[in-house]
């Protein structure tokens, strides 16, 4: 089966092919949005369930994953943010706290549809202005949930511990899209 992954995201794409997979990559245009009531910690499958099904050229031999990440303080989801005072916000927001992480995958093929999320608990030190600033500057967060990567000088410097899977963070739990992979290959 060709296997298609619908993201924008370098990170994904990267996560997928160390993962030792085959992919193209192709695009969906969908609305991400969610009902107001749903509980924060199934907004992120809800989203990759509805970027699934906006992809509507899956063919008999193709299977596609899509993916969707929230970062959640208490039950408040910490989107992209929409520029950089709205980046320094939502850091100030995570500094000294424990957030969660939330990534849903979903895989479908013409048949068949399997959706799951993965969650993570991340512990931030307290960040300062000038950490903040820096940040910002260098790295420009705007495409990130929670104005942060992970990966980047943020996630080394500040992050004091994770709970769970460093690659669910990162925007894709490796070790769930493998699992489920294996279960469209019976």
């Amino acid at each position: 089966m060709k296997i298609l992954l619908a993201s924008n995201s370098p990170r994904r794409r990267e996560l997928l092919q160390n993962l030792g997979y085959d992919f193209d990559v192709v695009s969906v245009e969908c609305l991400e949005v969610f009902p107001d009531q749903m509980p924060a910690k199934e907004v992120a499958e809800y989203l990759s369930v509805l970027k699934s099904d906006a992809y509507n050229l899956l063919e008999k031999d193709e299977i596609l994953i899509t993916a969707d990440t929230t970062v959640v303080l208490g039950e408040e989801i910490l989107g992209k943010p929409a520029d950089e005072e709205d980046a320094r916000l939502m850091l100030k927001k995570l500094s000294d706290k424990t957030h969660q992480v939330y990534t849903g995958i979903t895989i479908r093929s013409i048949d068949k549809i399997i959706s799951a999320t993965d969650v993570a608990d991340v512990d931030f030190d307290i960040l300062n202005d000038d950490e903040i600033n820096y940040y910002i500057k260098n790295f420009k967060p705007y495409d990130k949930a929670g104005s942060y990567g992970v990966q980047e000088w943020l996630g080394m410097a500040k992050i004091r511990q994770i709970r769970g899977s460093f690659y669910t963070v990162m925007g894709l739990p490796t070790h769930l899209v493998y699992r489920l992979l294996k279960e469209f290959e019976k």
